[in-house]
This record gives C-alpha cells, structure tokens and sequence, in this order.
C-alpha cells in the first residue's frame, strides 16, 4: 500500500488515510489498532468521548513501529475545555509524549479557552498540531480570527452526497484540511448503491464503498472509516485512480444531504451535560 500524506498548514505531514475507533468498544480496540497498523494504516483518529484512548495507547506500544511512525489523533469534549490539565490526563490515558492532532470535538462549551490551551501545548511540545471538530456555525470564525495557531484540520460530516464545498471555501485562507466522518454516509445503501459507484466499482474490480473511498483520497480529505471487519478492504484503495472526469461525475452527486441533522442547541441541550470518565 502507498500511503498519501497531506501537507498541514504548519508544514506537518499526515498520513490520509486512517482508522477510526469512534464506537469500538474499549475491549476490541486494542486488537483493532494492532491489526490495522499491521495492514498499514499510519493514523488512528479516537476522542476522550470514545473512552478508547488508553487502548489505542497499548497498541501503539505493542506494534513495534517507531512513535514517530504513527499519527495520532485525538479530541477533547467540552467537559475538558475549561479545565487545565485536561490535555496532561490524555497524554497519560493514551501514554505518550505528544499528540499528533489536538481537536476541540463540539462547537460548545468554553471552546476559546480550550483553543488557548491547545495553543499553549503545542508551544509545550505536548501537542504538534491543533484543530477543530464539528464547528460549523459561526462559531468557526470566531475561532479562526482570534487563533494565533490556525486551524490546522476541520472534522466534519463529508460524503458524496454533502461533499463540503462551502466550507472548504471558508477554511481555505487558513490552509485547514477537511477531516471527513460518516464518509460512506453512515452506511446509506442509497449512497453505497448509487448507479455511478457500481458502474465504477465494476470496471476497478472493487466494492462500491472502496469507490467512495478513493473519492475522498483525490478529492483531498483526510478519511479514517471505523471497521471492525473490512480493515484489510478499506484500504484497498491505492492501487487505482478515477479519472478526471470519474470525480467530476461524483461531485454531480452532491445533494447537500446530511444524516446528522440535530441543530447546535439540540447538540448542546443532548451533550453539554455529560462528562466522558477519565
């Protein structure tokens, strides 16, 4: 597999392609770390949220692979934002020296303090780059104008079908780079059975969602799909490419459809309270 790196906008290089353990339970995380970076993931996308950071901590001991051979990305929930010591407690849980990529996950909270502390870690050395999860309203330029460290990756929903033109235009002063989750669109056999991805599939002698998945990867965001059985095929994407044309055809299938569809005070009225164990 050939790996593809994108160039962050503080001259960090990130592997593009991940997996993510958002929904793995604690007890198969480990396992699932080990085996994707046995198969050649390089970047591992988890949360405080995800209560799985100390199992992704033991199998990047366990792998083998040099730290620095390996990206990790983490988020903090708002329950951490005020706090100081929030991003020691994650070192700890997922025991390393650094954190690759440092995200705010929720556009709530006490989210400019949380930004500051980021920033003051990666003049720490603690963190070496920092970003944004799920800031989509206003809020995003609040943000983006008071940072001294701008934005260095923005996750949001991103899929075929709401492919993020918009905002790509907002962030691309700031150099950000998508991050995409729910990026086969949360499983929707609409999208995964859409004519053009089974025409495609059909002539590369692939699935459709590798289809999908190669979309991502030419049209420059960074993609980590949680699995716990298609680990081997998810990355199964490198020995092809679409054409020109292919990936203007699938920017056609843009329909501005979102699956996560609550508003920012139903997210904060649902989540604002809750508090992720340490």
């Amino acid at each position: 597999m050939e790996q593809t790196y994108l160039s962050l906008n503080n001259g960090l290089k990130m592997p593009q392609y991940g997996v993510g353990v958002y929904q793995v339970a604690p007890k198969d995380t480990k396992q699932n770390v080990l085996e994707a970076l046995k198969l050649g993931y390089r970047h591992i996308d988890t949360a405080h949220a995800y209560q799985n950071e100390r199992e992704v901590g033991q199998a990047v001991k366990e792998s083998g692979l040099k730290r620095e051979d390996i990206f990790i990305t983490s988020k903090l929930w708002p329950s951490d934002y005020a706090d100081s010591s929030a991003i020691d407690k994650m070192l700890a849980r997922l025991d390393t020296d650094y954190i690759d990529l440092l995200l705010l996950h929720q556009q709530f909270g006490d989210y400019m303090t949380a930004y500051q502390n980021m920033e003051k870690a990666v003049a720490e050395g603690k963190v070496r780059s920092i970003g944004l999860s799920n800031f989509e309203s206003e809020r995003l330029e609040e943000v983006l104008e008071a940072a001294t460290i701008k934005p260095a990756a923005l996750q949001v929903e991103c899929h075929p079908y709401y492919q993020q033109d918009e905002l790509k235009k907002r962030i691309a002063p700031y150099g950000t780079i998508i991050e995409s989750w729910y990026p086969l669109g949360h499983g929707d056999n609409a999208l995964l059975n859409e004519p053009l991805f089974l025409n495609l599939a059909d002539k590369y002698g692939k699935t459709p969602a590798q289809i999908i998945l190669r979309w991502h990867i030419q049209a420059g965001n960074a993609v980590f799909p949680r699995s716990l059985h298609h680990l081997d095929e998810n990355i199964a994407i490198f020995d092809f490419s679409l054409t020109d044309e292919e990936m203007n055809q699938i920017k056609h299938l843009d329909k501005g459809t979102r699956y996560f569809t609550m508003t920012l005070e139903e997210q904060e009225r649902a989540m604002g309270s809750w508090k992720p164990a340490d």
